[in-house]
């Protein structure tokens, strides 16, 4: 092990420092995405939604509504509320796989505003090295849709099948204007007691019908408005007609493409709640003090520090706690006379005054050495006895402290 190495603890504390900040930041980050992943997808994932581009998506219709000047909505979350002078057809586009609880609960939630189901009809597939562009798909197989999709109490017992097409016009009264389809290959129709046929193909199957008691209609084949008709311009006016048309018939004053039954919605959770406004303050507030809090750790960096002893032991730790005795008994002037006598004897002692002289004789003697115009120390040592209050003995203890200082030069 090298010098550094071992003078380092073992470790280098900018590294950990590295980690640590890296651990912090990845794991705010994978929650982020985890409640903010289905709002911020692209969605160009090559399936049947209204942000796909793919053939079986509808970001094409989508882009001529909006480049028509229409009100188009993207929602990503459930709409349980209802605007009495603004009026939206909600289009569903469910996948194969949609539950049926799932489509219930959309159809309650927008109560008697308009709704289109587009069924599903392609299982597409992307093959890793054969697809043009990323998002498009490089093959599909048309299959039918299960019925289970169309709830019986909302639009009866309806039946999926083929219709037996012969690539002729297929038409019908919608909105009060005729509409005309090109049928496109593999048709899928629909039948039910409780629909009424709005369009129908050349061989009587009906591709686009209307529940008998409220505004939710059925599109048989997606294949009418998805990308794939926009293989021709035909087909692309034709499919912008045919949702001007059904938004007309329902009285909308606007469409919207739901996202969350192909996994893009937003739904209501505390998780999305803590990174989106107004709670992303508190959120940020709580990341800086968790960073406050490591930061304070690492500054302490080593041992940690043991606690000291409440009375240290050493003279001054002695002189201190028997003067914080005699403060609490307060008995300060009564040490007076013996802070006189230890001054004296401390100045005689050391400035080897003649023996056998009494305390007055002392302190004559001392007064001798002093200089001429300072206060003598015997008239100081009288006096201090007699102090009537602190201030008074500190001052005279103070005179008699300068003037052993002064005589033998010490502190």
């Amino acid at each position: 092990m090298s010098a550094g190495a071992a003078s380092d603890g073992g470790f280098n504390p900018r590294l950990i420092a590295g980690v640590v900040v890296i651990g912090v930041i990845a794991f705010v980050a994978l929650w982020a995405l985890i409640a903010l992943g289905p709002q911020l997808s692209s969605g160009n994932d090559g399936g049947g939604h209204a942000l796909s581009k793919a053939a079986p998506g509808y970001a094409g219709i989508v882009d001529l509504l909006e480049r028509s000047n229409a009100d188009v909505d993207l929602r990503r979350r459930v709409e349980t509320t209802q605007d009495d002078d603004y009026t939206q057809l909600t289009i569903l586009t469910p996948t194969a796989r949609t539950r049926p609880e799932e489509m219930k609960e959309l159809l309650v939630a927008q109560g008697d505003a308009p709704v289109l189901v587009v069924l599903p009809k392609w299982q597409a597939m992307a093959i890793p090295g054969q697809t043009p562009k990323p998002g498009w798909v490089s093959g599909g197989m048309a299959v039918l849709p299960p019925a289970r999709l169309l709830p019986e109490e909302v639009f009866g017992k309806v039946r999926v099948g083929r219709a037996k097409s012969a690539n002729e016009n297929a038409r019908g009264w919608v909105g009060g204007r005729e509409i005309r389809l090109i049928d496109p290959g593999q048709l899928h129709m629909i039948t039910g007691d409780g629909l009424d046929p709005l369009i129908v193909a050349a061989d009587g199957s009906v591709i686009l019908a209307r529940a008998r008691d409220r505004d939710r209609y059925i599109l048989a084949d997606p294949d009418l408005i998805n990308n794939l008709a926009f293989s021709t311009r035909e087909k692309a006016v034709t499919a912008a007609r045919l949702i001007d048309a059904i938004a007309e018939d329902a009285a909308a004053d606007g469409i919207a493409f739901d996202l969350t039954l192909n996994g893009f919605g937003s739904q209501r959770s505390l998780l999305r709640f803590a990174f989106v406004p107004p709670f992303i303050g508190i959120t940020l507030c709580l990341i800086a003090a968790g960073l406050l809090a490591l930061w304070q750790a690492w500054m302490r960096f080593g041992p940690a520090l043991k606690p000291a002893r409440a009375i240290a032991v050493s003279k001054a730790a002695l002189i201190a706690n028997s003067a914080d005795l005699i403060k609490q008994a307060r008995r300060e002037l009564d040490g007076a006379e013996a802070y006189v006598r230890s001054q004296r004897s401390a100045i005689a002692r050391r400035l080897h005054a003649p023996g056998g002289l009494d305390d007055a004789e002392t302190d004559a003697w001392i007064d001798r050495h002093l200089p001429s115009g300072s206060d003598l120390f015997s008239a100081i040592a009288r006096r201090l006895p007699f102090a009537r209050n602190t201030h008074e003995f500190l001052a005279d203890a103070q005179a008699l402290h300068d003037i052993r200082k002064d005589l033998l030069r010490d502190s």
